[in-house]
């Protein structure tokens, strides 16, 4: 098969039009090769839906802290979290703690 009978095939002729051939070459540069590319794009939209999954995580713990300067607002609230988590007391006045053995680490757990 010389090269006049390839010339004569018509997938020859489709596949070196001028057209077809500069088309092919933009849509690989456009696919592959450019700063905005295909590849650069699904890059993108992955961290996109990452930071937006984020955002409602931090929208729902934002929700919970407002819930809890709600509670905060009332004087016996803030009490109640002085004495249970910060242990604070009033003057003049006894706090037992009541450890049970079960709640103690033990030196041969860790």
């Amino acid at each position: 098969m010389g090269l006049k009978e390839l010339k004569q095939k018509k997938w020859f002729k489709w596949m070196t039009n001028t057209y077809i051939l500069v088309l092919t070459i933009f849509v690989i540069w456009m696919a592959f090769f450019d700063t905005n590319s295909l590849l650069i794009h699904l890059e993108l939209r992955g961290e996109i839906k990452k930071l937006e999954k984020q955002k409602e995580f931090l929208k729902g713990e934002i929700a919970k802290d407002q819930e809890i300067l709600e509670k905060m607002s009332d004087e016996k609230e803030i009490e109640k979290l002085a004495r249970e988590k910060y242990y604070m007391k009033k003057d003049k006045e006894e706090i037992f703690l009541i450890e049970y053995e079960d709640s103690i680490k033990n030196k041969h757990d860790e």
